[in-house]
């Protein structure tokens, strides 16, 4: 069951993709939890999320369920271990969302199509999908991000990252907005500075405000 956020707190939720954002890429498909081979960092980087108050939540398209390539019990297994691994280092994904379908299924939960994030913010009570990031390795995902209204971010542990910059600046102009990082990790470093640097702002225009006050009096 998905850990619910606190009602009445705004939700700070970050969406990842999982193949070549947090594991491995494999263009035959995990298929079983020896095959999943977690990134550099990457579970680290998840913990870091968790410890300063974002829920994690996985979106992943996992076709090779719709061809038979891997059955439901093996996709559990695979994410049991992914669980596990992540406990070890004081983590945790708040929820793992999945498409089983084949392009040909014509499905609305396929990204780039956004119905998984759609179900993703109905079920942790999220309102402001522009206020939610979304870290993926594809442009599949940056599309996603853009259809759902997330804020979009690339990481570049996975085949993409790998090629030409060429490719990859053709892939980010057809997401403006777009944040490259080059992993998980970097990613966090930047949220978390983010977040410190818009806190700070906002404690400096409080005493701004309170100091202006004092003047009037």
């Amino acid at each position: 069951m998905p850990h619910r956020p606190d009602h009445g707190h705004p939700t700070k939720l970050v969406i990842l993709g999982r193949d070549g954002t947090i594991n491995r890429y494999r263009d035959d498909h995990v298929k079983s939890p020896e095959e999943l081979e977690p990134l550099p960092g990457a579970l680290e980087a998840i913990a870091r999320l968790n410890h300063a108050g974002w829920h994690t939540v996985m979106a992943t398209n996992q076709a090779g369920i719709g061809r038979g390539l891997v059955d439901m019990a093996s996709l559990n297994a695979v994410h049991l271990r992914l669980n596990q691994l992540l406990a070890e280092k004081g983590g945790r994904l708040d929820a793992a969302f999945f498409c089983p379908h084949t392009p040909e299924e014509g499905c609305s939960c396929r990204k780039p199509l956004p119905g998984l994030i759609e179900t993703i913010a109905e079920r942790f009570d999220v309102d402001d999908l522009s206020k939610v990031h979304m870290v993926g390795a594809s442009l599949r995902d940056l599309l996603t991000a853009q259809a759902a209204g997330c804020q979009p971010h690339l990481v570049k542990s996975g085949p993409l990252g790998q090629g030409g910059g060429q490719e990859l600046a053709a892939v980010i102009a057809q997401v403006p907005g777009a944040t490259v990082h080059e992993s998980l990790a970097e990613f966090v470093d930047y949220l978390i500075h983010a977040e410190r640097r818009a806190r700070a702002d906002a404690s400096g225009q409080a005493a701004e405000s309170d100091t202006e006050m004092g003047d009037l009096a």
